[in-house]
């Protein structure tokens, strides 16, 4: 399946986001990836029944698992140069279903305290309520905090490379040293910066999830998550710590190390974790979100190039108090994100306007070229209000710790002309102007 690699020439980027995990099934091979839109599979005869059962190869039910979810996961194990990809019904149960596979009652997390909202109720509300606890650390790059903060239940190490909404550009590899010293794995949500600009498994990261209904679907159609394993589980080194993993299973089976070796970490997501909680993506959007995937390098560059421009634009404007993007030579992160994003610093970030909540109000509401709603990722451009929107559930005192004032708005830019974004950003700083005078 999918491109051929040879020792000589490895496929690029955007190669690999188009032919990477191709289905050539024949006699009929359609140029486009097959919406195979069933619950279930046909079984041959009674012995491959009992084959498939056994082994787990082949296709019996689509909740375990499903020819065009395959075609995405292997494409985006591709392009995240991961071992092995789980497709699943939005961002959320990836970060979920990912947890879960590493952690049970009595266990704990570390986590950057920079964080999309709602994986950050997830660790707070939902998994302290099965006894799995959550710690987080102000200054994500700072390896002393997450050492400090490191329990002897402590299983995984959680950030985003691209936090929501601050754009504090996490440093992989000096976190990754932290987590790999305590022979645990870090997990990076890298949803913002997607494959194109940044490879988390590549600086040390050991699991990778992503909202696929974000950037790699673009058309905001559909919703979608996907987990990505590097596949280098090392049993010898970590096995005590993940008992799950190297233990026979209830009835005497092989354990999953037995099993699947290295990647015996995703085969217990995938066989028991994700199969037995159902997140099951509908074949019909696994089609779409590989549609959107086609074109992922092309948009998430223009975003990219438009992001820049907007946030210079809007840096140079006396009604803003301050822009938070990383591509900015003024932003602390710059280096960072240099280092990390040389090809883009991506495309969601957020700026505070001098004039508060009223401000706010004003400027989003005199805006037609931007959308004013809930998501990211988008090929047109999106505009939100966290503090009375997504972090809402947020007292005044984690807002200011969050970066996050009366006045912040939190913008994903599209693919629109640069000129009209600037132009419909200006009429929000005139309806604020107008109203100041």
């Amino acid at each position: 399946m999918g491109l051929p690699r040879t020792i000589e020439h490895q496929p690029g980027f955007a190669t690999l986001q188009l032919h990477a995990g191709e289905r050539a099934d024949g006699p009929v091979n359609p140029r486009a990836t097959p919406i195979y839109l069933t619950a279930g599979f046909v079984l041959d005869d009674f012995d491959v029944a009992t084959d498939l059962f056994r082994t787990g190869d082949g296709y019996s039910y689509t909740r375990v698992s499903n020819p065009t979810s395959q075609a995405v996961e292997q494409r985006v194990a591709a392009m995240e140069r991961g071992a092995e990809a789980l497709l699943v019904s939005s961002g959320q149960a990836a970060v979920t279903i990912a947890v879960l596979g590493l952690l049970s009652a009595g266990q704990h997390i570390v986590s950057a305290s920079s964080i999309y909202e709602g994986t950050r109720g997830l660790f707070l509300e939902n998994l302290s309520r099965l006894g799995i606890e959550t710690d987080f650390v102000e200054d994500a790059n700072d390896p002393l905090e997450w050492e400090r903060a490191i329990r002897p239940t402590t299983r995984a190490l959680f950030a985003e490379s691209i936090p929501n909404p601050k754009n504090d550009i996490l440093d992989i590899a000096a976190v990754a040293a932290v987590a790999h010293a305590h022979g645990i794995p870090l997990i990076v949500d890298n949803t913002l910066a997607t494959p194109y600009l940044l490879r988390p498994i590549e600086h040390g990261a050991d699991i990778v999830v992503h909202s696929a209904s974000k950037f790699l679907a673009g058309h905001g159609a559909v919703l979608g998550g996907v987990i990505v394993d590097n596949g280098e589980f090392d049993a010898e080194r970590s096995g005590a710590l993940f008992p799950h993993l190297v233990e026979a299973g209830r009835l005497g089976s092989p354990s999953f190390v037995e099993r699947a070796g290295t990647r015996a970490r995703m085969a217990y997501l995938r066989d028991v974790v994700a199969m037995r909680f159902g997140p099951t993506p509908s074949p019909l959007n696994a089609f779409l979100i590989n549609q959107g995937i086609e074109t992922l390098s092309l948009r998430v560059q223009r975003q990219s190039e438009n992001a820049l421009g907007v946030a210079r634009w809007l840096e140079a404007q006396p009604e803003v108090h301050s822009v938070d993007y990383s591509g900015l030579e003024s932003n602390p992160f710059n280096s960072v994100a240099r280092r990390y994003l040389p090809d883009g610093q991506g495309s969601v970030f957020s700026f505070t306007l001098r004039g508060g909540l009223d401000a706010a109000r004003r400027f989003v509401n005199a805006l037609s070229v931007f959308t004013h709603m809930t998501h990211l990722g988008d090929v047109r451009s999106l505009i939100l209000h966290p503090g009375t929107t997504s972090h809402n559930q947020r007292t005044e005192n984690e807002l200011s710790q969050a970066g996050i004032w009366p006045g912040t708005l939190r913008v994903s830019i599209g693919i629109e002309d640069l000129a009209d974004l600037i132009n419909d950003l200006d009429q929000g700083l005139e309806a604020v102007r107008t109203e100041a005078l």
